[in-house]
């Protein structure tokens, strides 16, 4: 038997060649380190919009016009149930950071400025937990003011 032939008997392809029989650890790092997660926009955008409208003084999401043409889909059989909770929340999310902008109708007689920040701080709080994405900003829109004596704007249906 040659020189050769006895070191890759004893030397196969999991042990170290320059210490003799040791395994060779395989990989980089720890298991969970192992390859790379991606978050679509349309998981933050749920998220947010949840978390959002958990905010007392939140009356709606978005805009009137896509709140009218929101309640008239949710009410076509086959196209999603309920109200869609992305509705009135855009995000940009990158690697590790995420933007977003939401459209938010309050309730009249709430102060403005305490709802965007319980907003703001809730949405935070959500998405950075959830994702682990840093939330770079949160911008707001107030879009409408929901009076007292206002109905919802949701037409009627004209199925039954």
């Amino acid at each position: 038997m040659t020189d050769m032939t006895e070191r890759n008997r004893t030397e196969g392809p999991d042990t170290d060649k320059g210490t003799g029989n040791r395994p060779v650890k395989r990989g980089g790092g720890a298991p969970g380190t192992r390859g790379r997660t991606t978050i679509a926009d349309g998981v933050v955008e749920k998220i947010a919009g949840l978390a959002a409208r958990d905010v007392v003084g939140v009356h709606a999401m978005g805009s009137g016009m896509s709140r009218t043409f929101g309640a008239v889909r949710d009410r076509v059989p086959g196209t999603g149930s309920g109200k869609s909770v992305t509705r009135g929340v855009k995000a940009e999310v990158g690697e590790v950071q995420t933007a977003l902008d939401l459209e938010i109708v309050v309730d009249y007689g709430v102060s403005i400025s305490d709802v965007a920040r319980d907003v703001r701080e809730n949405v935070v709080g959500a998405v950075e937990r959830m994702t682990g994405l840093e939330v770079v900003e949160v911008n707001i829109a107030v879009s409408d003011v929901k009076l007292p004596e206002e109905e919802d704007e949701e037409p009627e249906s004209r199925l039954q």
